[in-house]
């Protein structure tokens, strides 16, 4: 209880302080490639459930739903990106529309990032790590601790971490790593 209603105030106050952003976004998006500005993704929740997360469209329509490690080339990976696409990534600001699945309850502030609905190694290896009972987050301990750089087995073990140590403290630190880190754009390969 006390942990929903740390995400439900901490949403509030976001969308407070980045409407401006989401409106940006939306706009910048919309303006510069053809598609929907939003894009639902099925991704794995809590009890390994699936549910649709909104984020703001940093790729083309129609390219396929595989996780961002495995656009092997740099050049292929490219290709699939909105004229946009690469800034709002590196900027964080695809993510804002996932406000909405917090206030939803599929997901939490802070939490497991959640998976693709066809990353099977990193759901099967959550699971066997208890993590799968965890709502997935916006951040979470493995976001601050290297995002896209780090291998999924080093991912989960840094999930577990959060799984065995979770609370309102570690959260807000967790918060305010990933300010810092978002500023900095540390740790973001695309």
């Amino acid at each position: 209880m006390i942990k929903r209603t740390f995400d439900i105030l901490n949403v509030v106050i976001a969308i407070l302080l980045f409407s401006p952003l989401l409106v940006f976004s939306y706009l910048l998006v919309k303006l510069t490639s053809v598609g929907p500005a939003l894009y639902w993704s099925q991704r794995v929740g809590k009890n390994n459930m699936l549910f649709q997360m909104p984020k703001f469209r940093s790729m083309r329509v129609g390219t396929p739903q595989i996780a961002t490690h495995l656009m092997n080339q740099q050049r292929d990976r490219n290709a699939f990106l909105t004229p946009v696409g690469s800034f709002i990534r590196k900027t964080s600001l695809d993510e804002l529309p996932q406000l909405w699945s917090v206030l939803k309850g599929d997901m939490s502030v802070v939490g497991p990032r959640p998976a693709l609905f066809n990353q099977d190694d990193l759901i099967a290896l959550r699971t066997e790590k208890n993590v799968h009972t965890l709502k997935p987050g916006i951040t979470g301990w493995a976001q601050v601790n290297g995002r896209d750089e780090i291998p999924i087995p080093q991912k989960v073990a840094l999930d577990e971490y959060y799984l065995k140590h979770r609370s309102i403290w570690l959260d807000i630190k967790i918060i305010c790593m990933t300010v810092i880190k978002v500023i900095r754009r540390d740790n973001i390969t695309h």
